[in-house]
């Protein structure tokens, strides 16, 4: 393997590395630096402005850069193989190898309605992501937006479609490659969720990265996608499955748990857009680092006389899969918007980042906005468990930005 480029993924644009972050200034007063490693958030404040744009995460790192594909055998995108090496052939996943076997109470059973025979199994899953992975990488390297229409849905869709639009601004590329180790996870059918499927891809001291597949009338789609960059990126929680290897998709309103799956994604996005923390998430860099990191910019705004408001919005369908301890993994995803508006004459703010490269770099005297997309995974305890509700990932990527 090459060394790891720096943290960027199939679906961002490509964050910088530490040493070329520049401050982000308010006129008149000293700089910050933001210092980002592997998609977590570190944070050096002595100023302000600096616009939660600069915590995003590029979803995933790749361990090196591929070259376009011409054939569907590969493995997961984020992390390539070193350039020019041989394609491995892809193995089948066995249906019931990926996970170990749930109790009886959290096995997913047709007979109790939880759902059907899905549309694909195991390999046929497995092959479909290793072919959305090599088309995907070829579309990143084309920065082709038709290509990519045919790949995604929704809000990845549009997320991967601005990360494009700012490496064209940037005239930069967009990381392009496959990921090892893919395994996956095929729920049974339900009316509520239809037929989907998890991939799950970890390269150590990369990245772990998830990526959620859901069958459309066009076909297979890219519908959620996160990456957990952080080194050793913890494992994530055993899915369960039943007997033929098969996992139990869980609804939003699924109760048993330290809250339902649309609660919990609910409640994330609360203590987000109050910069508050929430004492049932546990520590982390999606929730009490980006927590403190809005409190120090809003406290430093303040000072300068502006004003920070924040928005954060649940957008599609919340997914959740089983696990073997009577929890569940959730995907859900969000739309963020951040409005910094001057309350006095005399300071200017500059966005930095994807937000910067869309506003030209301009400093703004009036008004400086940005939105971005926002995806997650959590872990979700069994109600009565003492153990927190972890968020194990995210993708961020900048949708617009503006500026008076």
């Amino acid at each position: 393997m090459t060394s790891p480029i720096p943290p960027l993924a199939r679906h961002r644009s490509q964050p910088q590395p530490p040493q070329e972050w520049e401050p982000e200034r308010l006129s008149g007063t000293g700089p910050w630096r933001l210092i980002i490693r592997a998609g977590i958030v570190f944070v050096v404040l002595a100023a302000v402005g600096i616009g939660l744009g600069a915590i995003r995460s590029s979803r995933a790192p790749s361990p090196s850069v591929a070259a376009p594909m011409a054939t569907a055998a590969a493995e997961p995108e984020q992390g390539s193989p070193q350039a020019g090496a041989a394609r491995q052939p892809v193995t089948p996943v066995t249906p019931g190898t990926q996970a170990t076997p749930a109790s009886p109470a959290a096995s997913a059973d047709p007979s109790r309605g939880d759902g059907a025979r899905p549309a694909i199994n195991a390999q046929e899953a497995k092959r479909m992501h290793d072919r959305f992975q090599h088309e995907l990488s070829a579309a990143q390297l084309d920065l082709d937006d038709k290509a990519v229409g045919r790949l995604e849905q929704g809000l990845a869709l549009e997320m991967t479609k601005a990360s494009f639009e700012t490496a064209r601004m940037r005239d930069a590329e967009v990381a392009a490659g496959i990921w090892p180790g893919t395994k996956v996870w095929v729920p049974r059918s339900t009316a509520a969720a239809g037929d989907w499927f998890v991939a799950s891809m970890h390269e150590p001291g990369v990245a772990r990265v998830t990526d959620v597949l859901v069958k459309t009338e066009k076909g297979w789609r890219l519908a959620a996608s996160t990456a957990d960059t952080r080194n050793p990126a913890p494992e994530l929680p055993v899915i369960a499955v039943d007997a033929e290897g098969y996992a139990r998709s869980l609804d939003e309103f699924t109760s048993g748990l330290r809250g339902t799956p649309k609660q919990v994604a609910l409640a994330h996005l609360r203590s987000l857009e109050r910069a508050t923390k929430d004492e049932r998430f546990a520590e982390g860099p999606w929730t009490s680092t980006a927590v403190r990191l809005w409190q120090r910019e809003r406290a430093q705004l303040r000072k300068a006389g502006w004003d920070l408001k924040l928005a954060y919005r649940l957008t599609g369908k919340v997914r959740a899969l089983r696990t073997v301890d009577g929890g569940a993994l959730v995907w859900y995803s969000a739309r963020s918007t951040e409005v910094r508006t001057a309350e006095r004459p005399g300071t200017t703010v500059t966005l930095k980042g994807s937000a910067a490269v869309r506003t030209e770099n301009r400093p703004f005297a009036q008004t400086a906005s940005a939105t971005y997309g926002r995806m997650y995974v959590a872990h979700v305890p069994p109600i009565g468990s003492t153990e927190p509700i972890r968020v194990m990932g995210d993708w961020t990527d900048v949708l617009e930005s503006h500026g008076t």
